[in-house]
């Protein structure tokens, strides 16, 4: 265990979202003979949820700062209407059809950021008025009626990488993704070592380093080689998806924008004595959120073919749980991109296994709401209890075997508040600055 805490760096309940995301796949990969790892059903899992989980990065940073959005659903069904009619009835080019609906949903972003971080109304209201006034304005604009989007527009929804060079019985573009993705993760990780060392701080041991990117390259190049065996190609959608994780990981765990965030979720009184503008940080998450919802909503309709009334109904409330099993807590200060992806992958593998196997929609809803709580209150009765989180219950002989470790070393780092140490980390970045 103690060689597990080093390899994974201690995120004790990150980890556990992973074993609980492999234990289901490996579950329904048995029961359906083999279809859950099937590369046309892997394609189908990454191109039907492509657009929840684009919306769980937005939300995984709404929730981290304390609000709560319930307007995304409504947001990507408008946007949704408003591009394919500009497509179809104003002439406009598919490309700058993409970008009229990012500029439309930074607009609503701005709306709804300007009555939350200026006027004060919880974001809660805020958004409970705009999941209804934007469906009302997604019917109003398309007169309830489906409207369809040209094959080019489709292709950020249901596209495929192509089939390129020689015949070696997978598709190419996609090994080479997967092989450039490694080469990018071992650079970075080897260059940020380099970094360390040259200012003199504490590095990792060489053998943990290297068996963590050896783990990192076997699972993505595994993913690759079984996706690119179906011939198909990676997902369009699944390279947006990856762009998002990468961008919005930087920001929330290496800039001073992420730190602040996480500073005003945690505690925004001692936040905004640190120096910390709280309502440029409540903006910024509610008006990305709309942005991000506007990117969802056109790759939701790209996939579809179409745009419909009653799109977008029930996203927000996906997008909140993957962000809740992938280990937020509910008062906001705790939260992950990464963890965030994990947990709609989790809601994703569970759908459509239930769905393989023949189970109705109505079990399968209840099934997915029975997780959502159980993973909630199996965290919140732990915190409290002063129990590690998830797997954590597993691991309660780790300490025994560390012989001569600190009395705070035996803390996993995931039950440390990141509000605290992101207050503390702007307090010193001011004190610099300034």
């Amino acid at each position: 265990m103690n060689f597990l805490r080093k390899i994974f760096g201690g995120d004790i309940r990150q980890l556990g979202m992973v074993l609980a995301l492999v234990a289901l796949i490996a579950y329904f990969q048995v029961k359906t003979g083999g279809l859950t790892l099937d590369p046309n059903n892997v394609n189908n899992i990454i191109q039907g949820n492509a657009y929840i989980l684009v919306l769980a990065i937005g939300m995984v940073l709404v929730i981290i700062a304390g609000h709560i959005d319930l307007s995304v659903g409504s947001i990507s069904a408008f946007v949704g209407i408003v591009v394919a009619i500009a497509i179809r009835d104003w002439g406009i080019p598919w490309p700058l059809g993409i970008l009229l609906g990012l500029a439309l949903g930074a607009l609503v972003g701005v709306w709804q950021g300007w009555w939350v971080a200026r006027v004060g109304i919880p974001a809660f209201i805020v958004t409970l008025s705009g999941m209804l006034l934007f469906r009302g304005a997604n019917q109003y604009v398309g007169k309830s009626n489906t409207v369809p989007v040209p094959e080019g527009f489709q292709v950020i929804g249901s596209g495929s990488l192509p089939e390129v060079g020689p015949d070696t019985g997978y598709n190419n573009l996609t090994l080479l993704l997967g092989i450039v993705g490694c080469a990018a993760i071992v650079y970075g990780a080897l260059s940020g070592r380099a970094r360390l060392k040259r200012i003199g701080a504490q590095v990792e041991e060489s053998w943990v380093l290297w068996t963590r990117l050896a783990l990192v390259c076997v699972a993505i190049m595994g993913a690759m080689l079984l996706i690119a065996s179906g011939r198909k190609g990676f997902p369009v959608s699944g390279l947006i998806l990856v762009v998002l994780v990468l961008v919005y990981g930087f920001i929330a765990s290496k800039t001073v924008l992420g730190r602040h965030i996480y500073a005003v979720g945690g505690n925004r009184h001692a936040a905004e004595l640190s120096g910390v503008k709280s309502r440029t940080i409540n903006f910024f998450v509610m008006a990305n959120m709309a942005v991000l919802s506007a990117l969802a909503g056109m790759m939701f309709v790209a996939r579809s073919t179409a745009s419909g009334p009653f799109d977008g109904v029930g996203w927000e409330l996906d997008a909140i749980a993957a962000v809740f099993i992938g280990g937020a807590a509910v008062t906001g200060g705790v939260g992950t991109v990464i963890g965030s992806i994990v947990g709609g992958l989790v809601m994703a593998v569970l759908n459509n296994g239930l769905q393989l196997e023949g189970v109705g929609a109505d079990a399968t809803q209840m099934i997915k709401g029975l997780v959502l709580l159980i993973a909630v209150a199996f965290d919140v009765y732990n915190k409290r209890q002063g129990k590690p989180s998830i797997i954590g219950l597993f691991m309660r002989n780790r300490d025994r075997n560390r012989g001569g470790d600190g009395p705070g070393e035996g803390t996993a780092l995931s039950e440390q508040n990141p509000a605290e140490a992101a207050v503390q980390s702007t307090s010193a970045t001011i004190r610099s600055e300034g």
